[in-house]
Formats: C-alpha cells, structure tokens, sequence
C-alpha cells in the first residue's frame, strides 16, 4: 500500500490548525470570556443552523467515518433503518424534552432532578453522566488514532495525546462558541472526505450501478428483517425500538447534546437545531452506507480482514482510501482529517460539558460566594482537567471489541437509566425521590449486568448473523499488522470452558435493547416505589383499612 506523502501532512496539517485558530478567535471576540454563561452556553446567543451542524458533527463522528462502512460490509444495510430511528429520536427530544429544559433556563441537564426530586438524584446522574462520558470519548479518541496507525504508520499512542492536547487546547480558551463553530468546520471536513472516497468508488468500479448489483448479489441490501426476536442483533424493531432508547438517551438528555440547543437564543431556535440536525444525521448516514457498499463491491473476491490484511473491520476503511487513492496527493490526508474531525467535534462537546456539569452541579451549589469571573477560570481549569482525563480513557478503548457496538454498548448501560429518571420527572408527576432513586438504581444494576455479559461471552454467529466473505480472489501474501482490538472474552474466559445458559439467552440480548430494559426498569421500578411511598397510596391504604375496621366493630 503507500504511506502519507508531503501533501496529506499539509491537508491534515491545516484542519489542525484551522481548528484552533477558531479556539483562539473565541478566546478574544467580544471581549473573551467573562462570565462561566459566556463560557459554558455561549451567553444563550446561538443560532440554530450551527448548533444544528455541531450535534450533527459531535455523535455522528469518528466511530461513524470507521464504524458504519465496516458494519454494512460486514453485516449488510439494515443499519440504515436508523434513518427511521433518528427522525423518532428528534422528535422525541424536540417535543417532550426541549420544551422542559429550555423553559427552566438551566446550565446543567441535572438541576433539573433537583428541581424535580432531590440533590441525591442531581449528585447520581451528574457521577453518572461523568462516567458514561468519560468512556465513550476515550473510544472516539482512539477511533482515529486507529486511523492514522493504519494508514500512516503514526504511533497509535502518539496520535490519542495529540487528539486530546488539540481538542483541550481550544475548548479551553474559546469555551461552547469555539466548540460549535469548530464543530461547523468539521463536519464540512467529513462530507468532504466521505465524498471523497465515494466519487473515487464509483469512478474505480465504473458507475454506481455495478456497486449496487454487487451489493444486491452479495446479500448487502438486506433492508428487511421483522424478527421480533430481541436476541437478534439487528432488525427493524431492534433499530427502531432499542434504537430510539438510545439515541433518545443521548439527544434528550445527554448534557452534551442539551447544552448546545439550550444555549439557542429562543425555543423555536433550539427546536429548529434538532429538526436540521436530523437532515445531517440522514446525509451522513448515506455518505457512511455508500462507502461500506463500495468497500464491498471492490473487495468482493478477496477480503482483507480474511486475509490479514487488516488485522481488524475498523481499519477497511483506511485500506480502501490508500488503495484507491494511492495516485492523488491530499486524499489520503483529507479522509483522515475527516476521521480526526469527528474526533475533534465529539470530545470537544464531551469536555464543554463535563466542565459544565461540574462547575453546576459539584462547584457551585457548595462555593455559593464565587464571583462569576472566578467561576469562568474554574470552568477554564475543568476543561484542561478533562481533556487530560479523557486521555487517559482512551486506553480502556483499546479493551473494548468492535469501535462502533461498544461505543453504543456504553450509552445503552448507562444512558438507559438516566433515560429513565428524566422520563419519570417528566411524564409521572406522582413519582417522588425514593422511588426515583430505587428505579435509577435498579435499572443501572440490570443494564451492566447484561452490558458487561455481553461483552464476556459475546453473542454467537446465528444471533449476529455476519455476512459471507470471500477470499478467492486473493494473491497477496499475509499482512503482518498486529490487532488493535482485545476482546473482553480473551481477559475473562478460559481456553475450552463452556458457555452459561445465560450467555446464549440473557447476555445475547441486542445491544441495542440495553438502553430500552436499563429505562423501562427505571421507569416502572420507579412508578411501583413510589406508590408504595407515596401519600396517595397511604392514604387509600388507611381508608380501605379504617372501612375494615368500621365493619369489624
């Protein structure tokens, strides 16, 4: 294959630098930032078509631009019934949590469950939030650092500090501003280097038509599975219902996702954010099943996963782009710039708001005598704190399986849950704090233990059911790439034991389903608790107990 010449550096090259002179641009415009509101929700002063750009760019990001083309090629386009989830997933959000949150002017989603319930609750989903986050940015860093190991040669570990100084560097100096329009700049970079890619394909593979009858013919186009089965790892109701739970998880109240459409300067702003956001996840979605259709079509006979090429799906990609791009200077850095940006947009986000829950909600509740000046250099200091935190993180990345199903894995543990207890605040408006905490409780028990099941005695062939590859064609010696993935089972299991019962039933649940059983849990956990606690309840109770006595006597 090649390596990167002098003009992929200088494309890569300048979306680093672009991206932080945007951090540094912020940092002074306006007069900087004065308040830790200026800071953290940018003065509440955006508009929607960048906000809605920056959520395209933040969760649709370097686990897409090497997650879902691997994913189709290996297990076909179902995945694309996520157009269907995606638009139940904004409306869901834009209607029932949007309203809530926008109208109380709050910083951090968590205040909320003060208001509604207690400080324990705020406490529990602020850890909550704090842990989830962590995790899943430590995959979205070490996604492109993947990336550019395989394409260039660059350390693995190299490139995951480099990804986090970068992203710390301007979220710190230019607070939410410089995240979103960096953001903005970014997922132009990855339609760029999608697009790329595809237009090269189709050029290569002499028309669309020939990938797509090659997709047809290789069982690619697999739209349609109505299994109600929830073992099955993907079918129209596991991607729309566990889908939606999910993706309702992060987009409803995911602090990352909240903080930019409530930093809008009107409701109808922040609503519009979402409904336009919705577009960019459905145009990335395409450019990411297109690219995994032509990773198909072009290897159909000869599978580099098979034959060692690559030593994980992660990487398909990447091989691709430097072997149908080795003759044009520039690509091969463009499509890795556009894998760093997703990166970039994603942990940036993450940082903002970790900053933004701990100032909110550990900082501030406590150091109520903090000027405002003070509290912006605190939440400065958070979001240096953090990027090295997420740094660090990204070595539990490297313990995880495949990229794309663990970073979902995370949001379904934890994300479920919290899912959970909003949704109890805001549709049961008899729910009080026991039962709140109990059903959270309950619901995080449940959900790690199927998550972490899962991850020990992963599902087997008939539930994941992969897609055939070919070798055939091949003619090429073996690879000598050594694997960036360590399953969990390889750490936890014994050569030759056997599998539990609860392995092919309880643990082969879809992964998307862990974020639905982790809310349902919560939830009806929750409704059942506090009718038990309630003074409702009592009251039936000693009414229905004074009726017996009465009739007694």
């Amino acid at each position: 294959m090649g390596r990167f010449t002098v003009w992929d550096y200088v494309v890569f090259a300048a979306m680093l630098l672009i991206s932080a002179i945007i951090g540094i641009y912020y940092a002074f415009v306006g007069g900087g930032q004065k308040t830790s509101k200026d800071f953290l929700m940018a003065g509440r002063s955006m508009n929607a078509l960048p906000v809605a750009l920056s959520l395209t760019a933040s969760f649709m990001s370097a686990v897409t631009v090497l997650g879902t083309p691997a994913e189709i090629y290996r297990y076909g386009a179902i995945f694309c019934i996520f157009a269907i989830t995606y638009g139940l997933v904004v409306l869901c959000s834009a209607e029932i949590f949007l309203p809530v949150f926008y109208k109380l002017g709050i910083t951090s989603t968590y205040e909320y469950l003060e208001l509604r319930f207690n400080k324990y609750l705020r406490l529990c989903g602020t850890v909550l939030f704090i842990i989830q986050t962590t995790l899943y940015t430590g995959i979205v860093i070490y996604a492109p650092a993947l990336a550019l190991n395989q394409v260039t040669g660059f350390d693995l570990w190299g490139a995951v500090v480099a990804t986090g100084v970068v992203c710390t560097f301007y979220c710190t100096l230019g607070g939410l501003k410089a995240v979103v329009w960096t953001d903005v700049f970014q997922v132009g970079i990855m339609v760029a280097g999608f697009s790329s890619v595809i237009i090269r394909a189709v050029v290569v593979q002499e028309g669309i038509g020939r990938i797509v009858n090659d997709s047809y013919h290789g069982g690619r186009l697999n739209f349609w599975d109505f299994d109600p089965n929830p073992l099955q790892r993907h079918t129209f109701w596991t991607i729309v219902i566990g889908g939606t739970f999910t993706w309702t998880g992060i987009y409803g109240v995911n602090q990352s996702q909240v903080q930019r459409y409530i930093a809008c300067k009107s409701r109808f702003h922040a609503k519009l954010s979402l409904y336009i956001n919705l577009v960019g996840l459905w145009a990335i979605l395409a450019c990411a099943t297109l690219c995994g259709l032509a990773i198909y079509s072009i290897y159909k006979d000869c599978d580099p996963w098979t034959a060692n090429q690559v030593s994980a799906l992660d990487q398909l990609m990447p091989y691709l782009v430097l072997d149908i791009m080795r003759d044009y200077p520039g690509v091969p850095g463009l499509f890795v710039a556009s894998a760093y940006s997703g990166t970039l947009s994603t942990v940036s986000s993450s940082i903002n708001a970790l900053a933004a829950v701990t100032v909110e909600d550990l900082i501030k509740p406590y150091f109520k005598s903090l000027s405002e000046k003070k509290l912006s250099w605190i939440s400065m200091g958070m979001s240096l704190f953090y990027g090295g935190v997420c740094i660090a993180m990204a070595a539990v990345a490297s313990l995880l399986g495949a990229l794309l199903q663990a970073a979902l894995s995370i949001f379904g543990m934890v994300g479920g849950p919290l899912l959970g207890l909003f949704a109890l605040g805001i549709l049961c408006s008899f729910a009080n704090g026991i039962g709140a905490f109990v059903g959270l409780v309950s619901g995080f028990i449940i959900s790690l233990w199927v998550g972490i099941g899962s991850q020990i005695y992963p599902p087997l062939p008939e539930r994941t059911k992969p897609l055939y590859l070919s070798t055939a064609g091949c003619n090429i010696s073996s690879g000598n790439l050594t694997s960036t993935e360590i399953p969990l089972t390889t750490i936890f299991s014994t050569p030759g034991a056997e599998r539990p019962a609860l392995a092919d039933n309880w643990y082969s649940l879809s992964y998307l389903y862990f974020s639905t059983l982790g809310t349902l849990v919560t939830v009806v956990v929750g409704i059942i608790i506090s009718l038990l606690t309630g003074t409702s309840f009592r009251a039936v109770i000693e009414c229905v107990s004074g009726l017996f006595q009465t009739k007694m006597s």
